[in-house]
């Protein structure tokens, strides 16, 4: 449901004054009437002094006068292209980015990521967050969310630069993400779309050493910091980074953040960063529990609500299978589908860290080139792993759900269900690692005497029936 456009300019005056005159802010756009004023008033007292050091403000903080990180090559290639470079005709019933007004920097990496037009949820949201409204987005997962908040961050902060002295530590965007692997695919992706846009995205993910991010996060000013919520509380409880000046705060997968636990890590964040009429916040869940809702209406601001249901859950480029199969049966019909030559690249899930560890090295022994991706691995294995399932140097990656939340690798063509997920949501975001991006995928799903009584939930889940049949008996051979 959306806010008419009088309550959009409605929310954007209720919130504080920046102290410009009426011409000035309207170029500005309203987000800087949203955020720009006294930032510092945002966070209380108590958490200001605690996070500022001793004898309050922004001593002990380093100072910065420029931003000594800016890729001096992509800004010489932008300065020798034009917008006439990046040609998309309109089409009946969707929206181009050009049709929005963003900055042509911003543009520019929009062109080199070969994005035409927006995708529902895009077209949905892009329209108010570029307004300096927060958002509420239900949407499922490869619908395209990271890159609707990544856009409203960067065109927010190209339109409203910060024209006095800056210190070091002080990111004016936040990204909480549930996940390791997720908050390096949302700087992956960041780092692409603002190709061109002067601006510095940092990554902090726990298992990875510290001092080495607080060494990269320290050698410039840092416009964007994307985080796990546990990893950034070290690096504000060190006093390494401070939130009082963030302008754009995104809670991402706010959903897998409750199953997690993660809530009472984020709600001491949230408290670190201006209030919420002096912030603008986004919001995305796949699903909206009443816990959910709650936490929405104390961290935003007459938020605009947008849920974007596809007329199945599942996309339609899944073609889905469930296998009736006994459990002593399983790996037998798993080594015959990756053995296949259509299965080149395929994503094995397991519920639980044992299952996954011993099914692993099953793999191997037969031969099959397969990493494995789990809570238990250390995350810069986890990275070369991933890394090397991108490049196509292993062919199978068997995971947790936690583990492969954060999986967006274009071109899956097989995604296995060893075991049913306990959650059908889980398998909703299982199956959403193929067929994207245009493509088609194959999800086959074990259904054994162990688990087949998961099945009517995700059924009633997706909202239709799963065909269930006998394995070919070439996979049991």
């Amino acid at each position: 449901m959306f806010n008419s456009k009088e309550e959009s300019q409605d929310n954007t005056q209720q919130r504080a004054s920046s102290g410009k005159s009426p011409a000035e802010t309207q170029a500005a756009g309203p987000a800087s009437q949203n955020k720009r004023a006294d930032n510092n008033s945002g966070a209380s007292a108590k958490d200001n002094e605690s996070n500022r050091g001793n004898g309050g403000g922004r001593s002990g903080r380093q100072r910065r006068t420029k931003n000594t990180k800016k890729n001096g090559t992509a800004m010489d290639q932008h300065a020798n292209w034009s917008l006439d470079q990046f040609q998309v005709p309109e089409e009946a019933g969707k929206t181009r980015f050009h049709d929005l007004g963003l900055d042509e920097r911003l543009m520019h990496g929009i062109a080199d990521a070969g994005f035409q037009y927006c995708s529902p949820i895009q077209a949905a949201s892009l329209p108010h967050t570029l307004r300096g409204n927060d958002v509420i987005g239900k949407a499922q997962t490869g619908t395209g969310k990271t890159a609707a908040f990544l856009v409203t961050i960067f065109n927010d902060l190209l339109s409203n630069p910060v024209e006095e002295e800056r210190f070091a530590g002080e990111p004016r965007a936040l990204v909480i993400a549930p996940t390791r692997e997720l908050v390096v695919q949302i700087g992956d992706d960041a780092k692409q779309l603002g190709k061109y846009c002067g601006l510095n995205v940092s990554t902090l993910i726990g298992g990875m050493d510290y001092q080495k991010q607080l060494e990269r996060l320290n050698s410039g000013l840092v416009d964007i910091v994307v985080a796990t919520p546990g990893r950034l509380l070290d690096f504000t409880g060190r006093r390494d980074l401070y939130l009082d000046q963030v302008e754009v705060l995104v809670i991402d997968e706010a959903d897998r953040m409750l199953d997690m636990g993660f809530i009472p890590q984020v709600k001491r964040i949230v408290r670190q960063t201006p209030r919420k009429t002096h912030r603008q916040t986004l919001l995305f869940s796949a699903t909206f529990t009443e816990d959910i809702i709650r936490l929405t209406d104390q961290w935003t601001y007459e938020p605009v609500r947008i849920e974007i249901e596809p007329e199945h859950v599942a996309t339609d480029s899944v073609d889905q299978k469930v296998y009736l199969i006994e459990s002593q049966d399983k790996f037998r019909c798993l080594l015959n589908i990756v053995r296949q030559p259509d299965a080149q690249s395929v994503i094995i899930f397991a519920n639980r860290r044992d299952e996954v560890r011993r099914l692993h090295e099953r793999l191997r022994k037969a031969g099959v080139s397969c990493g494995i991706l789990s809570g238990e691995i250390p995350q810069n294995k986890r990275s070369r792993t991933l890394q090397d399932f991108k490049d196509s140097r292993i062919q199978c990656l068997v995971a947790t759900d936690v583990a492969g939340r954060g999986i967006h690798v274009d071109g899956i063509s097989h995604v296995v269900n060893y075991t049913l997920p306990e959650d059908p949501d889980d398998y909703v975001h299982r199956i959403g690692r193929t067929g994207r991006a245009g493509a088609t995928g194959t999800s086959i799903s074990f259904a054994c005497e162990d688990d087949a009584f998961l099945l009517p939930a995700i059924e009633t889940e997706l909202g239709m029936k799963l065909p269930c049949e006998q394995p070919p008996a070439d996979l049991l051979s």
